[in-house]
């Protein structure tokens, strides 16, 4: 499922957005700056500060996961069922140094989001699918001109 194209995309990004549901159907999306893969079909994901992700995630663990390389322009969407695993887990110290590798110990998780993937989509750019002939060193130094210009 996730396969080391995904994996090598999903280590280039520097965050993902976790879609959550809560009881009453309303979507709720929060950006995460720690997650990872593990395995080949879970994503690890920190819960520095999100009750309502973590509240949405006990009520209804369908959830989406998306990250993007913000200038090649491609990422991936992955859908699964998320549980929440708090320190009390077995697994949990294993899980949380994993996750602490990728950006220090400078918080302290309230919990790590665990979601198992069922299906994997790409996401690009649609400059890609307009223009072919568009490489992803044409994709990094137009977006790169578009943010300098934002500044």
């Amino acid at each position: 499922m996730l396969t080391a194209r995904v994996k090598s995309s999903m280590d280039e990004s520097v965050l993902c957005w976790l879609a959550t549901i809560d009881e009453d159907g309303v979507p709720n999306v929060s950006p995460k700056e720690m997650f990872t893969h593990h395995g080949d079909n879970k994503v690890l994901i920190a819960n520095i500060a999100s009750p309502q992700s973590a509240a949405n995630v006990a009520s209804n663990p369908n959830v989406c996961v998306s990250f993007i390389h913000v200038f090649k322009q491609k990422g991936f969407k992955l859908v699964g069922k998320a549980r929440l695993i708090h320190r009390s887990h077995s697994e949990y110290q294993t899980l949380e140094d994993k996750l602490y590798a990728l950006g220090g110990r400078e918080f302290r998780l309230a919990s790590i989001f665990e979601v198992t993937v069922y299906a994997v989509s790409p996401i690009i750019a649609p400059s890609y699918l307009l223009f072919p002939q568009t490489t992803e060193a044409d994709q990094i130094k137009k977006a790169k001109k578009a943010y300098n210009n934002y500044r």
